[in-house]
């Protein structure tokens, strides 16, 4: 059986779908866009394998108490999205959080999100 091929626009709405429901806090409707077997790589964190442990992270790991992500650019091109942007919002302790970010995503022939792959901006040198 040959998986369902799905155009590039679908994905790239699919992403710009995810930042919002993460944005209004629908966190559990963001990982169903997730494959069973996804991956999810973030700084700081070991890689997250599968919805269970992206859930995990989303609902008891991830620092960020609320904010917005805007996009600046969202490039669909086959099976990958590539999308870069800012998010602005507040952290659990309180402070304010302002950063820079490019997220990759890869796409199954179902639609579904099989790898994400993030990058923040940040001053190392």
């Amino acid at each position: 059986m040959t998986d369902t091929v799905v155009h590039p626009e679908l994905h790239a709405r699919t992403v710009r779908d995810y930042f919002g429901l993460i944005d209004t806090g629908d966190l559990l409707d963001s990982v169903a866009l997730f494959a069973p077997d996804a991956v999810y790589h973030r700084p700081g964190h070991p890689p997250m394998v599968g919805r269970e442990r992206i859930a995990h992270f989303y609902c008891e790991l991830r620092p960020i108490r609320s904010g917005v992500h805007t996009l600046d650019a969202v490039i669909a091109d086959g099976t990958g999205v590539a999308a870069h942007g800012g998010f602005r919002g507040v952290a659990l302790d309180g402070s304010p959080i302002d950063l820079r970010f490019a997220d990759f995503f890869e796409f199954d022939g179902s639609g579904a999100i099989t790898r994400r792959e993030t990058y923040f901006s940040a001053p190392l040198v």
